[in-house]
């Protein structure tokens, strides 16, 4: 049975939740010492990496990471959801600076890493609050206002909603993501935000499979994004097991990614705009996609078990594969306790992008028919 839309948002909101979640006690490390410090892949939910010494253990502390607890992916996604509640209609960069930047500022939520209501401003990496740096005490011009930062997932990583209001338009998704991007990144990380909108909404139409939405992002990419997506795609399409295919992707994605063998020692070079470079996480993610052939938990696991920035990439390769599939393809088990874990209702989020999703969708199908009847009246009065 089809998906229906509803099902899509859900099952793409929740799969990029339980992603994040998954992946953020073991972001960081190396395949090998996820592995060593497991006793093998993981499999599912995990503890901190540290243990019961998390809270002073460095480079982690104060973050209780692990126990099905959400990071900033989540928490900006999420934020973005609620700017759409707001607004009711396509965003655009100037919607970041009005609303998603007095989000981050003054509407205190729940953050499960801090185990505590706090400001999202609290937790968020110093790449987010340059939003609040450049739009809010800046006052920098939204469009721009990217300009200047490091390059690397932080736009991307919470544009899954973007892909879900443009529903099966993938160049619409893409271009509504550059411009939101616009005041966060530039370079290769605004167009990852683009790339991954258009991956989600490209999920979304049916009949899509892994391959269509890797294809249609391919054909929206730009250089070095597109190359290094094509790059690892060609390795993917060899496997159909993660554990085979992790040290292969990673080599693949190397030429292309700015931070380097060490992830938490970048070089010098790391993270600057760049018309060769790509950020590492939307390849593999759909690299990901690929070699579990869109399954959700295979998908997830193989993202997870890749270490490095691994929160990030199974976020991403969590939207894609819920929107691909609906709710049904996330483990139940693994949504309840991320769920009860982070202290967070993860269906809020998802009903209410809906609603707001089916109003655009009216809207923009009233904007098409009043655009083909002019150009129709045109056609006729120039014969």
């Amino acid at each position: 049975m089809t998906p229906t839309l509803d099902d899509r948002i859900t099952g793409s909101l929740l799969g990029a939740a339980v992603g994040d979640a998954l992946g953020g006690p073991v972001e960081g490390y190396t395949p090998e010492q996820i592995a060593e410090r497991h006793g093998g892949r993981v499999t599912g939910v995990v503890g901190p990496w540290n243990g019961d010494s998390w809270r002073t253990a460095r480079p982690i502390a104060p973050y209780h990471k692990g126990d099905g607890h959400v990071t900033d992916d989540t928490l900006m996604t999420h934020a973005l959801i609620r700017v759409y509640e707001k607004v009711r209609g396509h965003l655009d960069a100037y919607a970041v600076a009005d609303h998603l930047v007095p989000e981050l500022m003054s509407s205190p939520v729940w953050i499960p890493e801090l185990e505590a209501e706090a400001l999202p401003l609290q937790r968020i990496f110093l790449a987010e609050k340059w939003l609040v740096a450049r739009l809010h005490y800046g006052h920098h011009d939204p469009r721009e206002a990217g300009a200047g930062n490091i390059v690397n997932c932080g736009a991307a990583m919470y544009m899954a909603p973007v892909g879900l209001v443009n529903a099966a338009d993938p160049h619409g998704a893409y271009a509504e993501a550059l411009d939101i991007a616009g005041a966060h990144q530039s370079s290769y990380g605004r167009e990852a935000a683009g790339v991954f909108a258009a991956a989600v909404a490209a999920a979304c139409v049916p009949g899509a499979t892994p391959r269509t939405v890797v294809d249609t992002a391919l054909a929206l990419a730009k250089d070095g994004t597109r190359a290094a997506i094509e790059a690892v795609a060609e390795v993917a399409d060899r496997h159909r097991d993660f554990e085979s295919a992790l040290v292969p992707l990673r080599k693949a994605v190397a030429p292309y990614d700015s931070v380097g063998p060490d992830y938490r020692n970048p070089g010098l070079d790391a993270r600057r705009p760049s018309r060769l470079h790509s950020i590492e996480e939307l390849p593999i993610a759909l690299g990901m996609l690929l070699v579990g052939e869109g399954d959700y938990r295979r998908t997830v696991l193989g993202a997870v078990n890749y270490g490095r920035d691994c929160d990030s990439i199974a976020t991403m390769a969590g939207a894609v594969s819920g929107a691909l599939h609906g709710e049904a393809a996330v483990p139940a088990e693994w949504a309840k306790r991320v769920a009860e874990a982070s202290r967070l209702d993860l269906h809020a989020p998802a009903a209410a992008l809906a609603a707001v999703a089916h109003e655009v969708f009216a809207r923009d199908t009233a904007r098409r028919r009043a655009h083909e009847s002019a150009r129709a009246a045109l056609t006729d009065a120039s014969r």
